[in-house]
């Protein structure tokens, strides 16, 4: 089993790569058709995963951001995610691992309480964002939002680097850790 690292790979010239890792294949589909979509300065290239570790055999580019996408109506995708973490090197959480919630608009049906996720986010230092991916002007809002993110991680963003971007999007009320 590999562990993922940011810097394994020597990056490409004016290209930017963003994983996107979770168990809601339809989704992670729409998503990454709204993150191209969106015009971006640098070539942008959404690579969709289940699971990690990824495969050792496929060439692919270095990766510049993950996502954990968490549906928050599956158990299973929470379970996933957490399995996930333990093939990430610990350098990638210096900016650029982001978690994306989503189905929090519809509460009632939750199965994984929000705080949950929140717990997880904070233990590993990184954004967390919510948004329910089913409904297309949301799904676009957050792909906007994750193609700046992942130009900023991949250093296409001058006088702004990852380390800046997590404490740019670290929220001023959250509680310390030993509130949560």
């Amino acid at each position: 089993m590999s562990v993922l690292r940011p810097m394994d790979k020597l990056p490409d010239l004016n290209a930017a790569t963003i994983l996107l890792v979770g168990t809601e294949d339809s989704l992670l589909q729409k998503l990454a058709e709204s993150m191209l979509q969106d015009h971006c300065a640098s070539e942008l290239r959404v690579h969709l995963a289940n699971s990690l570790p990824l495969p050792s055999t496929v060439n692919r580019p270095r990766i510049d951001l993950i996502v954990f996408v968490i549906n928050l109506h599956s158990k299973y995708s929470l379970r996933n995610v957490e399995e996930c973490l333990s093939h990430v090197d610990s350098s990638f959480f210096l900016g650029k691992v982001c978690f994306l919630a989503t189905g929090a608009g519809q509460e009632n049906h939750c199965s994984i309480h929000q705080n949950t996720v929140i717990k997880l986010a904070h233990t590993y230092r990184s954004p967390l964002l919510f948004c329910d991916l089913e409904v297309e002007s949301f799904r676009a809002i957050v792909a906007q939002r994750l193609v700046r993110m992942l130009q900023i991680c991949a250093g296409h963003v001058p006088g702004i680097s990852a380390v800046n971007l997590l404490s740019l999007l670290r929220r001023s009320d959250s509680p310390p850790s030993k509130e949560l």
